[in-house]
């Protein structure tokens, strides 16, 4: 049976991005929620060195298309109603 894998990559605002330590304690509280709540593999993959703003990548494996595709909305609405973060893009490739 072929393996579905989804990736959602996220261009993030961070508005109390004051310093990088806050901007990284916003990140880690929203990556642990994805994480926990989703049970999919997510990461900072670009934009470490800036205190506005991240990149994140959600990855999602399944044996259906429909189920990764659930799963990817889903994380994307739960970053979406992170008051401290703002989506700027965001792009879903299935694979």
């Amino acid at each position: 049976m072929p393996s579905v894998v989804g990736v959602l990559n996220v261009l993030l605002y961070i508005s109390d991005g004051r310093t990088l330590k806050d901007k990284r304690q916003v990140l880690r509280s929203l990556l642990d929620r994805l994480d926990n709540r989703l049970n999919v593999s997510v990461a900072e993959v670009g934009r470490n060195d800036n205190r506005n703003s991240a990149e994140i990548a959600i990855a999602c494996v399944a044996n259906q298309a429909t189920h990764v595709h659930k799963v990817l909305d889903a994380a994307l609405r739960t970053i979406k109603s992170e008051p401290r973060v703002v989506v700027e893009n965001h792009q879903i490739e299935i694979l």
